[in-house]
């Protein structure tokens, strides 16, 4: 990738120049993410490009091969966005793997500290909280009365007429 730098202008060259170790390592996640996302427009740019301009010159010399040795800068260009998007989604493969397996392991040791993963709200009550020790029978209800009951009789009626055929 290095020796096709030369064919970079000064903003796509200060792009690539973000792809630098000491550059990428910090960058989290979404920093990560926005550069993907600069770089893959700027790949399909130049490869976009890259692609007219060698299927206008098949037009004017005849075939692929004279065309091909014309179009060496843009096609340069279109490699070093290749390569670049390359090592960026490598690096947000790794990171997105790191948090990933940070995330399971948090998970896990709530899991086996006996406390939930959800929301602190959504804690069930034990049995004997209940004035009478009885087990609540739940309800499915979809906020009204009118339209569960409603939804069940449209839900007859159609049983009913598939039962008459």
């Amino acid at each position: 990738m290095e020796q096709y730098l030369w064919v970079l202008k000064h903003d796509e060259l200060n792009l690539i120049r973000e792809l630098e170790s000491e550059r990428l390592a910090l960058l989290d996640e979404d920093g990560l993410l926005a550069l993907h996302k600069r770089i893959r427009r700027a790949r399909n740019k130049h490869t976009t490009n890259y692609r007219r301009k060698a299927a206008g010159e098949v037009k004017i010399a005849g075939n692929r091969g004279i065309a091909a040795s014309k179009s060496k800068k843009a096609r340069a260009r279109a490699y070093v966005f290749e390569e670049a998007l390359s090592i960026v989604s490598a690096e947000l493969a790794r990171v997105a793997h790191e948090a990933a397996e940070t995330l399971k392991d948090e998970r896990l040791a709530r899991a086996r500290a006996g406390r939930t993963t959800g929301p602190e709200s959504a804690k069930i009550k034990s049995p004997s909280a209940g004035s009478s020790g009885r087990k609540r029978s739940h309800q499915k209800t979809t906020g009204g009365t009118k339209r569960d009951a409603s939804s069940r009789s449209q839900g007859a009626a159609r049983q009913a007429k598939k039962d008459s055929r």
